[in-house]
């Protein structure tokens, strides 16, 4: 029989709706007070006025009155409140190792690369070095996905051109595109954005840092890159950041400077004939088989809501605790969701060097945010609260989840990239496309993208699989979503079970086997954090 609420952890005082409970409803031997609606809370205990709120086993907030048993949690009777952390010498690195015999010999087929990484893609990017480019890397980009075979079918625009033509009821027809020139590219990707000068020098130093980490993904087979000649981010820079990431770095990289090359007619032939040469140079290169200890997969959320700490990304936790097993690198980010479980997270460090790292981030992060009159509870959108996360406290110990239980075996501040095998905490705002894009140019050459509410959001160059935290989402937005996880929720699926076929369809996808709905759609977001305070 289906559950009808859920005690997520031994110690927890509040529990969990996995449908509608009517008020009067007497479940688990807690009668509800009032109407509570599915992924919302409800006392499971007398809770006086300033007590813990316990969730997941750790401190989500605290209450503003005195709470009944059977009370439904609010905004309006319950504030955000997390638990201190500090460096511990002690050091809880000892986990329940899964057992992954069944995966120990699977393999997908990859770019290899000759600094030992492999690509689940290979593609071509055109990236401005200052937003005064964006017109010219957007020309060059055009020209090039249309001529070559990339640009898709719009089949809005036919249907609009029914609509002009006085048709009342136009049908939607899909076509399948042109064939590629260049069969093993799998597509010419712009990386736009607008930066470049006007910040300070650690803000182009920055974004060389991330656009280097782009350039030398395993998933990019060359770079086009633009620059104007005055900004503060210059050519040598970003030769520099790209020379930390990957000493001797041998793919294409085209650099040009219309302020030294001239007028722009010259600068776009050069750009386009060097570009050619450098495409059919990269499109060479084949599918060979990979182990998947070469994947660095990104875990990440957006639009989440009160199912998604209790089944999707429970379920990419344990993908994550396979392929750290299998000796593969998985990527948690967004630090502001990580309000509530630092203490978890610097005791799963490997050592304290570690440990101190992540908590003098956590602290400097927090500490920007409050010094503009914000702080991390200031993190749940309104569709989070809307969808039962209250605090976010109660959305980070939701979202930490997607971590599995791994010791922690890097820290790295944005926009750095992920150096070793392991799970590796990595500095970024909770904005999903803002830590997407940062997971990426750290390595992630696949993400898993957890939304309760439905979130569109794609990369690039990484295939970005989206995981629906409950199956009224898959049905009604099953053009962005590629894994149904509301399974677990329904009973009809473990959250091992799920994670398996969440692992295979990752191979698949590693593999070009299967296209992401965000790469169907082009959803192709990038989005460079300029280091301020978002959340």
């Amino acid at each position: 029989m289906r559950l009808q609420i859920l005690k997520i952890h031994q110690d927890d005082n509040v529990w969990v709706a996995l449908q509608d409970i009517p008020a009067g409803t007497t479940v688990e031997g807690i009668t509800a007070i009032r109407n509570v609606a599915a992924k919302h809370k409800l006392t499971g205990e007398f809770i006086a006025k300033d007590s813990p709120i316990i969730m997941y086993g750790v401190l989500v907030g605290l209450a503003n009155e005195d709470l009944p048993k059977g009370e439904l949690i609010t905004t309006k009777n319950i504030r955000h409140a997390s638990g201190n952390f500090a460096v511990k010498e002690e050091r809880k690195i000892n986990w329940d190792v899964p057992d992954v015999s069944e995966w120990k010999d699977r393999h997908f087929m990859g770019y290899h690369r000759t600094d030992g990484r492999v690509g689940t893609g290979n593609y071509w990017v055109i990236i401005p070095l200052v937003f005064c480019e964006n017109r010219n890397v957007q020309m060059l980009h055009k020209v090039l996905v249309k001529e070559l075979g990339y640009r898709k079918h719009n089949p809005y625009e036919e249907m609009l051109q029914q609509l002009l033509q006085g048709k009342e009821d136009p049908e939607i027809v899909i076509k399948p595109p042109k064939r590629r020139t260049f069969e093993n590219i799998d597509g010419i990707k712009l990386l736009s954005h607008t930066l470049g000068c006007g910040g300070t020098k650690d803000d182009a130093r920055t974004l060389c840092g991330l656009l280097a980490g782009y350039i030398t993904h395993p998933n990019v087979a060359g770079a086009t890159v633009l620059s104007l000649g005055c900004q503060n981010a210059q050519i040598d820079m970003l030769k520099e950041e790209i020379e930390k990431r990957v000493p001797g770095f041998d793919r294409t990289v085209i650099c040009l400077e219309q302020q030294k090359i001239g007028s722009e007619k010259v600068l776009m032939e050069q750009a386009l004939q060097l570009t050619f040469e450098g495409l059919a140079k990269a499109n060479k290169q084949q599918r060979q088989p990979a182990p998947l200890n070469k994947l660095i997969i990104g875990m990440e959320c957006g639009g989440s809501d009160g199912f998604s700490g209790i089944s999707a990304n429970p379920a990419v936790g344990r993908v994550s605790d396979i392929l750290v097993a299998l000796g593969g690198s998985v990527i948690l980010s967004e630090f502001p969701e990580l309000c509530g479980v630092e203490q978890e997270l610097s005791d799963r460090c490997i050592n304290t060097e570690l440990a101190a790292r992540y908590t003098q981030l956590m602290r400097e992060y927090a500490s920007r945010a409050e010094a503009v009159g914000s702080g991390f509870d200031s993190n749940p959108s309104a569709g989070n609260i809307r969808d039962g996360l209250i605090t976010d406290a109660i959305k980070s110990a939701g979202a930490a989840k997607k971590g599995g239980s791994s010791p922690v075996t890097d820290v790295i501040d944005y926009p750095g990239r992920v150096q070793r095998p392991g799970l590796a905490l990595l500095c970024t705002p909770g904005s999903d496309v803002e830590s997407t894009t940062a997971e990426v140019g750290a390595g992630a050459n696949i993400v898993l993208f957890t939304t309760g509410l439905g979130t569109p959001t794609g990369n690039p160059v990484t295939p970005v699989l989206k995981l629906s935290t409950n199956s009224k989402l898959a049905n009604k937005m099953e053009d962005i979503i590629d894994i149904d996880t509301g399974t677990i929720i329904n009973g009809e699926e473990s959250i091992n079970e799920a994670a398996d076929r969440i692992l295979n369809l990752v191979i698949d996808t590693a593999s070009g086997l299967y296209t992401a709905r965000a790469q169907v759609l082009e959803q192709d977001d990038f989005i460079p954090w300029k280091r301020g305070v978002s959340l």
